[in-house]
């Protein structure tokens, strides 16, 4: 069965549109981190202080361990940046696999079911990328991916830029909290959605050039 699936796995690399996915998908479980780990890195609460229930509780005593909030925040930022940038993806998605794990298992014992489905989906996510990650975890040579991978890591880049800049003028951590037109991060979150479309029809525009 092992053997069948690294076939399919190698199979999978040769298909572009596929590549297009997992840069995607990089992309969308790397940013998921950035809020987390900024929050906690600054030393800010995760949750309202009013808020109770066993999830809450256990979250407002994770925020008063201190540097221990702050190091899973930093761990949380080296996962970020590592799936965003492409560069090292499997890196973070081996040290996201226990992060994630760890929060799938608190939010379903603690019954937080829209936060736990949220959670479980990422952990599906970040166990894809790894079966992906399979021939290169095992040392074997892969062809060289269809598509421009430096494209894609400056959009990575560009991503990043973009939310902490906002972060920086606003001097907040954004999180978005529904259509809210009035925050200037309503409109920033929507220009970095369109950054991979933006990537896409670049390079697509290449690779008819060539």
């Amino acid at each position: 069965m092992r053997a069948a699936l690294e076939r399919r796995v190698r199979a999978a690399h040769r298909r572009r549109w596929l590549h297009l996915v997992v840069v995607n998908l990089r992309f969308l479980l790397g940013f998921a981190f950035v809020p987390a780990g900024l929050k906690k890195v600054l030393r800010q609460p995760f949750t309202d202080p009013d808020n109770t229930g066993p999830f809450h509780e256990f979250l407002h005593a994770f925020h008063a361990t201190g540097f221990f909030y702050q190091f899973v925040g930093i761990v949380q930022l080296a996962v970020a940046v590592l799936l965003i940038t492409q560069r090292f993806a499997a890196a973070g998605a081996l040290l996201a696999l226990p992060v994630v794990t760890a929060i799938v298992v608190l939010c379903w014992s603690t019954a937080v079911v829209p936060t736990a489905i949220v959670a479980t989906l990422m952990l599906a996510g970040i166990v894809a990328l790894l079966v992906w990650e399979l021939p290169r975890l095992r040392g074997e040579a892969l062809p060289a991916p269809p598509l421009d991978l430096r494209l894609w890591q400056a959009c990575g880049l560009a991503i990043l830029a973009l939310y902490l800049g906002l972060c920086a003028v606003t001097g907040e951590v954004y999180r978005p909290r529904g259509a809210d037109r009035d925050a200037a991060g309503f409109y920033v979150l929507q220009a970095i959605a369109l950054l991979p479309v933006i990537t896409l029809v670049i390079e697509h525009r290449r690779r008819r050039a060539a």
